[in-house]
């Protein structure tokens, strides 16, 4: 991966490997999965309870409240960014070109696709980088390290972008 840069107009620009563009689509997939699934199948599923936490903890009948009040409309602006992320992915690889609004939706599916990763792997401050891919988990923790440096690519860029820095 290129890492996202400012360009001339404002847009952010990086380049994506096919390999980067295919995992990054199944990534895609698996979530929506999880966004469109019904609430009551996917139980008590740790990536779902990560994705959609508990508005107050120490009340469960108020946290139930919370919940059918907001989830839905989380639901709903979560699938509209992981589709607007869709659109701007080049299936095959190479430049990605993202306006403000495509940025930040990147950058929320981006950390959603961190947040349910980092939940199966159990990642904590302690986990490191994979030295070797030597096995699957291996494999997946390098796919979570590589989306923490895309986002924090975008990040750089926007930061320079607003800062008319290109």
């Amino acid at each position: 991966m290129n890492p996202f840069l400012a360009a001339r107009g404002g847009d952010l620009v990086a380049r994506l490997e096919p390999a980067e563009a295919g995992i990054l689509g199944l990534l895609l997939d698996q979530l929506e999965q999880l966004l469109t699934a019904d609430p009551d199948d996917v139980g008590d599923d740790p990536v779902v309870e990560r994705l959609f936490p508990d508005g107050h903890r120490s009340d469960p009948e108020m946290a139930a409240d919370y919940r059918d009040l907001t989830e839905a409309s989380l639901r709903s602006g979560k699938a509209d960014d992981l589709a607007m992320v869709r659109a701007s992915l080049p299936a095959e690889g190479g430049d990605v070109r993202l306006d403000t609004d495509q940025a930040g939706a990147w950058l929320r599916t981006s950390n959603d696709l961190r947040l349910a990763l980092g939940t199966r792997l159990d990642i904590s401050e302690e986990t490191e980088p994979p030295e070797d891919v030597a096995d699957e988990e291996d494999q997946q923790l390098a796919v979570y390290y590589w989306l923490t440096a895309l986002q924090g690519s975008l990040v750089d860029a926007l930061v320079a972008s607003r800062s008319g820095r290109t």
